[in-house]
């Protein structure tokens, strides 16, 4: 799933950002701290280059306790919960997980989300900047007998890379059993933990629920592993565009609907066939028709990023579309970007202009991710 950065705006009042149980322990890491969704996070230790390319070789622990963890309580929460997204959750199995999507009423994206099956309840997880609407929606929409928890004080970590499993099964016997998006309760030292195989970042992984007084603890347990190394938000945002994966806020708004950001696959068969989803009519008429515009991946010519907010333009210089992330890619060794480009223009090969700044850019549509996905699934 994504995340939404928000910070405060300078004429609205003043917003009280906050810290996280492993606040402290990022700065004695030398963590450079800034503020991301209303919480002061490390940005990066030792530089975003290096803490990618460490991730994408052996195992990064990453602090992503600012998202919204939510249990969901009550008969028949899977088909309560079913007339908010499109997916099919009653069929999700007991320790199955699966992407999806809050949707509005005109089918526009209110956020992504994780949602498990934990046996007697659903597990969400939610984007840490808009996990209060979300709660909000969720409390309007579900019926009364619902049970909506949020665990404020639990912690999330997340545990990313082809050294994950290794590093975590000598800590937590029994986590390599899992495969991608599989979820099963733990314990270390006494500490419940709730392990999922899943994460941002496209590497084989894990997100790791503990209770917050016990996440130092564990965080020093996994960096005692000459495997393991602290990263920071900046080497998260490159790894997850290189894996193609939205950022709610930048890449997904309520503007934006499932067709169009190219989320297909969050619409279940059953769902498609049977609707009862919000914006059902216009998300399956967009399915059979097509969107307006799509979301694609773009490769930049030359070495410059091309940033979030520049412009797409058609042969006669029109506005035609906009970029929602841009960086330079470490493991591509070039700049990429996500954009919104007329469907007509969003087959790969396609070479598109852009204009950041009064400066024309090239750049051609490319299938994502940019780098391949190396979960580990089920065998067939």
């Amino acid at each position: 799933m994504s995340d939404h950065n928000d910070s405060p705006g300078q004429d609205g009042p003043e917003i009280e950002i906050q810290t996280l149980p492993l606040d402290a322990w990022h700065r004695a890491h030398d963590g450079r701290m800034v503020e991301f969704a209303g919480y002061h996070m490390p940005v990066q230790y030792e530089g975003i280059m290096a803490e990618h390319l460490w991730v994408r070789e052996s195992a990064g622990l990453f602090d992503v306790s600012h998202m919204g963890q939510l249990q969901l309580i009550g008969d028949n929460v899977a088909k309560a919960l079913e007339a908010l997204v499109p997916g099919d959750i009653s069929a999700l199995a007991p320790g199955r997980m699966r992407y999806s999507l809050l949707l509005s009423d005109n089918g526009g994206i209110l956020d992504d989300l994780m949602i498990t099956n934990a046996g007697d309840h659903l597990y969400l997880v939610v984007n840490g900047a808009v996990k209060q609407d979300d709660i909000a929606h969720l409390l309007d929409h579900l019926p009364d007998d619902i049970t909506i928890n949020y665990n404020e004080d639990a912690a999330l970590l997340a545990l990313q890379g082809p050294k994950a499993v290794d590093v975590l099964a000598r800590l937590v016997p029994g986590v390599e059993a899992l495969v991608f998006m599989q979820a099963a309760p733990f314990e270390w030292n006494g500490v419940p933990l709730g392990i999922s195989r899943s994460g941002y970042t496209g590497e084989d992984g894990f997100e790791i629920s503990l209770p917050g007084e016990s996440a130092v603890a564990f965080a020093d347990a996994l960096c005692a592993h000459a495997e393991v190394k602290p990263i920071g938000l900046g080497a998260r945002d490159s790894l997850r565009l290189e894996a193609g994966l939205p950022l709610y806020g930048h890449d997904l708004d309520p503007e934006t609907t499932p067709i169009a950001a190219d989320l297909g696959f969050a619409i279940s068969k059953r769902r498609r066939e049977e609707g009862g989803f919000p914006g059902a009519e216009r998300i399956l008429m967009e399915r059979e028709q097509g969107a307006i515009q799509k979301r694609v991946g773009l490769m930049i010519e030359g070495r410059q990023p091309v940033r979030e907010g520049a412009v797409v333009v058609d042969a006669d210089g029109s506005d035609v579309g906009r970029v929602t992330s841009g960086g330079f890619a470490p493991s591509v060794g070039a700049p990429i970007a996500m954009a919104y480009v007329p469907t007509a223009m969003a087959t790969p090969g396609t070479v598109i202009q852009l204009v950041q700044r009064g400066k024309v850019h090239q750049a051609t549509v490319t299938a994502m991710p940019f780098i391949p996905h190396r979960y580990v699934r089920q065998p067939l």
